[in-house]
């Protein structure tokens, strides 16, 4: 079998990633641990709520560690335009969306994998933004996702109306 045909493996999670981020970069964090002990397997902090332009970048790094990924299961209130499936690098993403309103993402890796992201609001500061984050990844983390988002002064995600998903404007933008 060459190469080329060789089925791909995904790489391990680096133990420990200091890297200069440039402006509009996707910013992830995931645990480092084996042993997924702690409530949350990462954390993302998308650059806007358009899910179309912001999940093919966060599958795409998530597929160079984790594998191929099914599903993807998200709020849908947080969200504009929520689609039902996405064709990310050749593959269809299926997209499960509920009005759960629990500041998450919910990653299916096969039938039954499933790690779970906090997601922090695109309008967040960026200080606030990395202290929810490296929350969020600690092993011994116990908080949910939305306590995780109090205590850092970011609260939870605010969930939009019907309108202001249909408008595409936040009930506080001037018309």
């Amino acid at each position: 079998m060459a190469n080329s045909e060789l089925p791909r493996r995904p790489k391990l999670l680096p133990d420990a990633v200091h890297e200069r981020v440039e402006p509009g970069a996707l910013l992830l964090r995931l645990e480092t641990t084996r042993n997924r002990e702690g409530l949350l397997d990462g954390a993302w902090w998308p650059r806007s709520r358009e899910i179309g332009q912001q999940l093919p970048g966060l599958i795409t790094a998530l597929v160079e560690h984790l594998g191929p990924i099914t599903r993807v299961g998200l709020d849908a209130n947080a969200w504009n335009e929520v689609p039902t499936r996405l064709v990310i690098d050749d593959r269809v993403v299926h997209i499960d969306w509920y009005p759960v309103g629990d500041d998450t993402v919910l990653i299916t890796r096969g039938d039954q994998d499933h790690f779970v992201l906090l997601v922090v609001p695109p309008e967040t500061n960026p200080s606030a933004a990395h202290e929810a984050m490296s929350r969020a990844v600690r092993a011994d983390n116990v908080r949910q996702a939305e306590q995780i988002l109090i205590d850092t002064s970011i609260g939870p995600a605010r969930t939009r109306s019907t309108a202001e998903r249909d408008t595409g404007r936040d009930a506080d933008e001037p018309t």
